[in-house]
């Protein structure tokens, strides 16, 4: 479904991605794992057009994407949840979800504003607060849900837990379990490798620009000196 290979990213003068190359099938769920600052943050970004590649190719479903603008990589089917929400903070809960809400598929069941309330009933009880009134929780849901209502074929999280408290996170690990179980393709970065190994099919490592070890979920949690050496602070 997404083919990424040999990408090269900068910002200005400063290379970031060096050769940058993996893949997500259909119905796969797909980790990009390593320390702050090796590149996964820019992989996104190139993946969606943010910060253009200027080597290397990057296709979906046999588009190629690499020089097409974010909102057409966006239309042709790839959901993202951004580093840091970015939800709209002028508009409410509801607003935010039916902002870019769209069906171009028109799946026989297409993600709505009543499918979002039921995976996330905090956000119902919210529907009328402004994006600013939520806590940070709150925000990682409604990024979630706004993602969803473009009934995207690929589903992106940039860091899919970072900073929210252990029971938020169990309800964003639930919910990415459940939308695996509904056959929905996932890239997902985060540190939690006991969740990710759990949920996820394959794993990428990366270090400084380029993937440095690669493998399946049991292959991961049995290589210590993998996580050691990548991974751990």
């Amino acid at each position: 479904m997404l083919e990424v290979q040999g990408v090269e990213t900068a910002y200005g003068a400063s290379q970031v991605l060096f050769g940058m190359s993996l893949e997500v099938k259909a119905g796969e769920v797909v980790s990009l794992m390593g320390r702050n600052g090796m590149g996964k943050t820019t992989t996104i970004r190139s993946i969606m057009g943010l910060a253009p590649a200027r080597g290397g190719s990057i296709r979906f479903n046999g588009i190629a994407l690499r020089g097409m603008p974010s909102y057409k990589i966006a239309q042709a089917g790839i959901g993202l949840v951004p580093e840091g929400r970015q939800i709209f903070p002028n508009l409410t809960v509801r607003e935010n979800l039916i902002a870019t809400s769209a069906n171009r598929e028109e799946n026989k069941n297409p993600w709505t504003l009543e499918r979002i309330y039921e995976m996330f009933p905090g956000l119902a009880e919210r529907a009328t607060n402004m994006g600013n009134q939520l806590s940070g929780g709150e925000q990682q849901m409604l990024a979630v849900g706004r993602a969803l209502m473009t009934n995207p074929k690929l589903l992106i999280l940039d860091e899919a837990t970072e900073g929210l408290a252990p029971l938020i996170r169990a309800e964003i690990w639930k919910c990415l379990e459940n939308l695996k179980a509904e056959g929905l393709s996932i890239l997902v970065i985060d540190k939690n490798i006991d969740a990710l190994s759990r949920i996820g099919d394959r794993h990428y490592i990366i270090e400084r620009g380029h993937v440095v070890w690669q493998g399946g979920s049991d292959e991961l949690r049995a290589n210590e000196e993998i996580q050691h050496r990548y991974l751990g602070v």
